[in-house]
C-alpha cells in the first residue's frame, strides 16, 4: 500500500507549541496534530509513499526515538480515518 498527503491548498497548517493545527479545506475540520503527524505530512506534501520508505525516510530526517513498523502503521491508520492520507 501506498500513501498520499492531499495538495498544498487542501491544507492549512499553524504551529501551536507541541501542536500543529491542521485546518483540512475539503472536509471543514481542524485537527490537531502532535508528532510524527505533522512529519508524515511533510514527507507525503511531495510524493506517495509506501510504509517501509516513509519510516527510512522518517528515521533520516527526524527524531522519533522508537520508531517502529507497526506504530507507523497505527498512526497512518488514524490519518486516513481523518482524511488527511490517502491511501492507494
Amino acid at each position: 500500500m501506498r500513501y498520499r498527503a492531499p495538495a498544498d491548498a487542501a491544507l492549512l497548517t499553524a504551529e501551536l507549541d507541541a501542536f500543529t493545527a491542521v485546518f483540512h479545506r475539503p472536509s471543514g475540520i481542524t485537527h490537531l496534530l502532535v508528532s510524527p503527524a505533522p512529519e508524515i505530512l511533510a514527507l507525503l506534501a511531495d510524493t506517495t509513499l509506501d510504509l517501509e520508505t516513509l519510516l527510512l525516510r522518517l528515521g533520516e530526517r527526524y527524531d522519533l526515538g522508537d520508531a517502529s513498523r507497526d506504530a507507523l502503521a497505527a498512526r497512518l491508520d488514524e490519518m486516513v480515518a481523518a482524511g488527511l492520507v490517502e491511501a492507494l
